[in-house]
């Protein structure tokens, strides 16, 4: 089993964060997967804290859990997600997420999945979003030292704001994704992915969502990384932006 510990705090002597300012609500899952070749378990435990800047000025620790089980053309994946957050020195808030994922590889290149996520975030005023989807997966190249993969998906998404005037919205969304990881030799890599979710009934009404991770291992087991995050969302909630965006830098530690 791989575990990776990925703290990222402003004020830790360890890890400096860059700029933080973003709330976003896509789960990037490209980036948590994890690229193996054996069968059976692995995993991450990300630990973090970190000061924001959007909306209000916020401060936040929380972690994620990510759990896959890989068999010859299944993978299970499971993410969880559970933070705090100080607003503008008043009591914390807090936000959840869970998303579990299927993997079936029915072909070389050619992968059906399938996936359910709940959520909820306080400071975007979400009190809860569901979501439950499947589509394909393609991959475009067979190198190992660049790929590349296409993803589009048909979702059903339901959600209810937390404001005055509170909206239970329900809609049907194509969640489509390019993601491409290139590996410059054994020391230097980078993945990124770019989302696009538009509602079918109205296509003004979408989301995006990109993020970039430039990584420089630093010993075996020791990385040193800097990511970039960018959300966009047509129509965000009364009184949340429309864009967002995160620039940190961190250290990853691996271990068997």
């Amino acid at each position: 089993m791989q575990t990776k510990i990925h703290f990222k705090n402003k004020f830790f002597g360890l890890l400096l964060i860059a700029a933080h300012a973003l709330q976003a609500q896509i789960i990037n899952v490209e980036s948590l997967r994890m690229v193996t070749d054996t069968t059976g378990w692995s995993g991450t435990v990300q630990l973090q804290a970190s000061l924001k800047k959007n909306v209000n000025e916020q401060f936040k620790i929380g972690n994620h859990i990510h759990i896959q089980y890989k068999l010859p053309k299944h993978l299970f994946l499971f993410v969880n997600h559970l933070g705090f957050e100080r607003i503008d020195g008043s009591d914390f808030t807090n936000d959840a997420m869970q998303h579990l994922r299927y993997n079936y590889k029915f072909a070389k290149k050619w992968t059906a999945e399938a996936f359910i996520q709940n959520q909820f975030n306080a400071v975007s005023k979400i009190e809860y979003r569901r979501l439950g989807g499947m589509g394909l997966r393609w991959k475009l190249t067979q190198s190992e030292k660049y790929k590349f993969y296409l993803g589009n998906h048909v979702m059903y998404e339901e959600e209810k704001t937390k404001e005055d005037n509170p909206h239970h919205n329900k809609a049907w969304r194509n969640s489509a994704y390019l993601s491409f990881s290139l590996y410059f030799n054994d020391h230097t890599s980078l993945i990124s992915t770019t989302y696009f979710q538009p509602n079918f009934r109205n296509f003004n009404d979408y989301r995006t969502s990109h993020q970039s991770a430039l990584k420089f291992k630093v010993f075996k087991n020791l990385a040193f990384v800097t990511t970039f995050n960018f959300a966009y969302d047509e129509f965000p909630v009364t009184g949340i932006p429309q864009k967002e965006y995160e620039l940190s830098n961190g250290l990853v530690y691996t271990f068997d």
